[in-house]
C-alpha cells in the first residue's frame, strides 16, 4: 500500500520504495496536475536529499514528468526541502517533489509532494494521488522512451535561498557580539547552506560532518540528543557558544547549549516565542501541534495571545500560515513557523533564529532557559515508542473510544482525539498516544513538572497499550 502520511510518502528501499512504485506515484502526481490546472501549462520542481539513489529516483521522477507535458525544474545538487518550496514560489511553479525520507534510517527513502503555494500537500491532495496510484497500479508499465532533454532544466537552489534568508536573520548583531557557532551538518542537505551562510556574514562557525554519507555515519539522521553527541563534545572543545544541527532534508533542527548539552525542542520553541513576543515585540496567533509543549500556551496567555492546535504534521500549521492565522507555530519534532518566512520546516533558519536570539539577548541558552522557567514555571516533556502491531492499533482504538477518568492516581481533567488520545490532566500534565505517521510505531509522548513524574505518565500511556 502506498499511503501518505504525516510527512508525505516513506518506505523501505527495495521493498515499498523501488523504482516501479515511485513512477506510478509520479505519473499519478502528473495525472492530478492535469486534471487540477486543465489546459494550463504545468511546471514542478524536482529535488532530492543525500540518501541513496535519491538523485536516480529524482531524474526518473524527472523524466516521467516531462514525457507528461509537465515543464521541470531539476535541482543541480542535494538541496534542504525548504529550498525547494522557495523555488515553487520564486518561479510560480504548480508543485514540488522531493525525494527524502528526512530523519528515518538510511534503509528508508521517501517522496514528499508540496503544492503550488509551497506548503506540504494537505489530505485532500494527497487522498486524490492515492486513489489515482491504486487505479494505474494494476496495468502501470514504464515507458518505452521520454520527451527531449530540453524539458528538463538545471537549476541551482543555493543561492536563491540563502540571498532569501540574509533579510531574515540579523547577521549584524551576532557579529558584533562575536559568537562562535558549532554545526553539525549531518551528512545532509545543509551542507554548503547553514554553514555558508554563517561564514559569509563573517561569524565563526565550527563544522562536522560537512560531506556526503548515504549511511549518515551508521545513525539515523535525526536531531536526537543520541545522534549529536559528537556535535556535543565538538561544542565544548572550540569554546562555541551554541551548536546546531539539521536532519537530511534540513528541515528539522537540533540545539546544543554552550556546556554541551542537549536543549529539547519544546524549550527552543518556547524560547523562540517568548523572544519574539518579549523582546521583538511581535503579536498573533500561536499554534502548536497536539504532543507539543504546554509552555508555548502559557506564553500565549500571558500576552494574550490566541492559540491554536493541530493534528501532528506540519502541513497543518502551514496552512494556518497561509491563512494568516498565526505568527508562530511549532511542533516538538523540531519544527518552527513564523511570519513571513515559508509555508514549510526550516531547521536552517530556526537555528539561525537561535544564534541571533542568544546575540540580541547577550544571554547563553542556559540562562535564557533559567529565565524562562522562572517565569513561565518548569515543564518537562518526553516521549518513548512502541512498534506497531494488530493488536496494539486495537487497544489503542478501544482507549480512544472509550477514554479512562483516571491515568494512575491523576483525575483525566479533558480528552482530546484530534490525533490519538490525549489525556490532560491538572498543572498542564498531558499524555497522547498516536499512530506515527512515518514509520510503523506508536508514538506516546507526555509532559509533566518534574523527570520522574514525567517517566511515570509515559510509562502508564505504553502500558495502556503494551
Amino acid at each position: 500500500m502506498i499511503r501518505f502520511g504525516t510527512s508525505g510518502w516513506r518506505g523501505l528501499m527495495g521493498e515499498e520504495f523501488t523504482f516501479h512504485n515511485v513512477r506510478v506515484v509520479v505519473q499519478a502526481i502528473a495525472n492530478d496536475l492535469r486534471r487540477k490546472f486543465d489546459g494550463r501549462p504545468v511546471s514542478v520542481v524536482v529535488g532530492y536529499d543525500t540518501r541513496f539513489l535519491s538523485e536516480r529516483f529524482a531524474n526518473e521522477a524527472a523524466k516521467i514528468l516531462s514525457m507528461n507535458g509537465v515543464r521541470v525544474f531539476l535541482a543541480d545538487r542535494d538541496a534542504p526541502s525548504q529550498a525547494l518550496a522557495y523555488q515553487i514560489i520564486k518561479r510560480g511553479c504548480q508543485g514540488g517533489i522531493n525525494f527524502t525520507a528526512s530523519f528515518n534510517p538510511p534503509r528508508w527513502n521517501g517522496l514528499k509532494f508540496n503544492v503550488e503555494t509551497g506548503a506540504p500537500a494537505l489530505p485532500g491532495v494527497t487522498d486524490a494521488i492515492e486513489e489515482e496510484v491504486r487505479r494505474l497500479m494494476p496495468s502501470f508499465s514504464a515507458p518505452p522512451f521520454y520527451s527531449p532533454k530540453e524539458a528538463v532544466t538545471l537549476i541551482d537552489l543555493q543561492s536563491d535561498y540563502l540571498a532569501y534568508l540574509q533579510d531574515k536573520i540579523d547577521f549584524d548583531v551576532m557579529r558584533d557580539a562575536g559568537l562562535k557557532v558549532g554545526v553539525d551538518l549531518l551528512y545532509g542537505t545543509s551542507r554548503e547552506y547553514l554553514d555558508e551562510i554563517l561564514e559569509e556574514n563573517d561569524v565563526a562557525v565550527e563544522e562536522i560532518h560537512g560531506y556526503i554519507d548515504p549511511y549518515f555515519g551508521g545513525v539515523s539522521p535525526s536531531c536526537t540528543e543520541d545522534n549529536l553527541a559528537e556535535l556535543k563534545a565538538h561544542v565544548v572543545s572550540k569554546g562555541c557558544r551554541l551548536g546546531v544541527a539539521t536532519d537530511a532534508d534540513g528541515d528539522r533542527f537540533g540545539v546544543v547549549d554552550e556546556k554541551g548539552a542537549f536543549v529539547h525542542p519544546n524549550l527552543i520553541l518556547s524560547m523562540l516565542l517568548d523572544y519574539l513576543v518579549r523582546i521583538k515585540g511581535w503579536r498573533g496567533g500561536v499554534a502548536r501541534s497536539i504532543s507539543t509543549t504546554h509552555l508555548l500556551d502559557r506564553i500565549a496567555r500571558k500576552y494574550g495571545l490566541p492559540l491554536l492546535k493541530t493534528k501532528v504534521g506540519f502541513k497543518y500549521m502551514a496552512d494556518l500560515f497561509l491563512k494568516g492565522d498565526i505568527m508562530f507555530g511549532g511542533e516538538e519534532s523540531a519544527c518552527i513557523a513564523v511570519k513571513d518566512h515559508l509555508p514549510e520546516k526550516d531547521g536552517i533558519f530556526a537555528g539561525l533564529l537561535v544564534a541571533e536570539m542568544i546575540a540580541a539577548t547577550g544571554q547563553s541558552l542556559g540562562e535564557l532557559q533559567s529565565a524562562l522557567f522562572k517565569e513561565y514555571g518548569k515543564l518537562v516533556a518526553g516521549e518513548r515508542t512502541l512498534t506497531l502491531t494488530p493488536e496494539r492499533a486495537k487497544k489503542l482504538q478501544s482507549l480512544a473510544e472509550s477514554p479512562p477518568s483516571k491515568l494512575g492516581r491523576r483525575e483525566v481533567t479533558s480528552v482530546e482525539t484530534i490525533d490519538g488520545i490525549k489525556l490532560d490532566m491538572e498543572g498542564d500534565r498531558w499524555v497522547l498516544l498516536r499512530l506515527s505517521g512515518t514509520m510503523p510505531i506508536i508514538r506516546c509522548n507526555a509532559e509533566a513538572e518534574t523527570r520522574r513524574e514525567l517517566d511515570d505518565l509515559l510509562k502508564l500511556g505504553i502500558e495502556a497499550v503494551r
